[in-house]
């Protein structure tokens, strides 16, 4: 690597990090990146570009490649008792709009692209990751678990909800909200009897099913239940997976529609996941040569529609601050001024989210139906519509395309 140019760490390679090393990349950084996994992680579940988020990977110039692996899901049908379609909601047919956004790709696969798009131009070092850090005025010295300690001018944190690396830095300060919802997730086999909808089903005792198509001739599962650890630390509890699958045969046993079919297709899959879902409220983005970018800093949970969107755009403005200000720290400054709005915003669940999703009586289940069955008429279907929509659109995105 040149001496001249300056190194920035990153630490995590699903979203927001690879895709700030992109961006730094065009403005003259060299970049590194440091994955705990041994490969790249490729599983995961639908996630939405919008709004900003779809706007940054225009200036990218991915938008059409997002396009071209979407998982072809036509819309969203809340399923009855006896398996009969309740309410249904079409895709969406702008950048920002519906409960299926019209650009939908799975985690893995967006994850992919954007490595893809930079492996010429980042160093990519998996099976590692960061133990210690320590920074003066002049740089970051860095202590890798397999590797060497290096000298850094900055360091990233793009490492999740769980962020070990912000934890080094930043100690229990970052305080994560849960929200009450635990979500399990895996790749089950498809049938003949599935379609491109995404498939959404309420048992008694806060329990929901879902069912989402891939490009892959799979179907995307999910097993969710209320708790009520809502002041619990987000993902503090881990289990093994076959703890995990205990737990989740003893809770949906009785759960009904597809709940058996999901139980036994996570016994064969090999990418079950299961979380706390919950909000990541950081006080502050960054201290001395360190900051942190998408979920590790404003995780907005996936019940938000918009964690993708802001590790997009967080992703484009912290490189663009950067590139735009001599000091790192006028930097830092400019990128929390510019995008703590939009992440406030995005963080305002619509009332009684999760929990309204997931009702826990029958009564509930029944009072839900009917929301959702007149939210659905061509009536009520623009408040239906602002439901399922969040504020994609809600930042005013920086000009940096003068800068590199």
């Amino acid at each position: 690597m040149s001496t001249d140019r300056k190194r920035v760490l990153i630490s995590g390679a699903s979203i927001a990090g690879p895709a700030l090393a992109y961006w730094l990349h065009r403005y003259g950084y060299d970049t590194t990146i440091v994955e705990r996994a041994p490969e790249l992680r490729t599983g995961g579940q639908n996630v939405d570009v919008r709004g900003a988020g779809r706007e940054v990977s225009r200036r990218m110039g991915i938008e059409d490649d997002i396009r071209a692996a979407t998982t072809g899901e036509v819309g969203t049908r809340f399923i009855g008792r006896s398996g009969s379609v309740i309410a249904e909601f079409p895709a969406g047919t702008s950048d920002s709009g519906g409960a299926t956004a019209e650009l939908e790709i799975l985690r893995g696969d967006l994850a992919q692209l954007l490595v893809s798009r930079t492996t010429d131009t980042t160093e990519y070092r998996f099976g590692d990751r960061i133990t210690g850090i320590a920074g003066d005025g002049d740089g970051v010295t860095v202590q890798f678990e397999r590797g060497t300690e290096e000298r850094f001018d900055l360091v990233v944190a793009a490492d999740g909800i769980g962020s070990s690396t912000r934890r080094l830095v930043f100690g229990d300060e970052p305080q994560i909200r849960s929200l009450g919802l635990e979500t399990s997730y895996a790749t089950i086999p498809r049938t003949a009897a599935d379609d491109d909808w995404w498939r959404w089903y309420n048992a008694p005792g806060g329990r929901s099913v879902t069912l989402r198509p891939d490009p892959h001739g799979t179907i995307r599962a999910t097993l969710s239940f209320v708790t009520d650890r809502t002041r619990e630390r987000a993902g503090s509890e881990r289990r093994t997976i076959e703890e995990q699958r205990r737990r989740l045969r003893t809770v949906f046993a009785d759960a009904g529609w597809e709940a058996g079919r999901v139980l036994a297709g996570i016994d064969a899959a090999d990418d079950l996941y299961s979380e706390s879902i919950g909000q990541v409220r950081a006080p502050r983005w960054s201290d001395g040569r360190v900051a942190l970018v998408g979920d590790a800093a404003y995780c907005a949970s996936p019940v938000s529609g918009m964690g993708t969107s802001l590790s997009l755009t967080g992703a484009y403005v912290l490189a663009g601050e950067l590139a735009a200000h001599v000091d790192h720290r006028d930097a830092f400054r400019g990128y929390e001024r510019i995008m703590r709005p939009y992440v406030t915003q995005a963080q305002q669940l619509p009332p009684g989210v999760p929990r309204v999703a997931n009702p826990k009586s029958r009564l509930g289940i029944a009072a839900f139906g009917a929301a959702v069955r007149v939210a659905s008429t061509p009536v009520i279907g623009r408040l239906g519509d602002r439901f399922f929509t969040p504020p994609a659109d809600a930042i005013d995105l920086p000009d940096y395309a003068h800068l590199g």
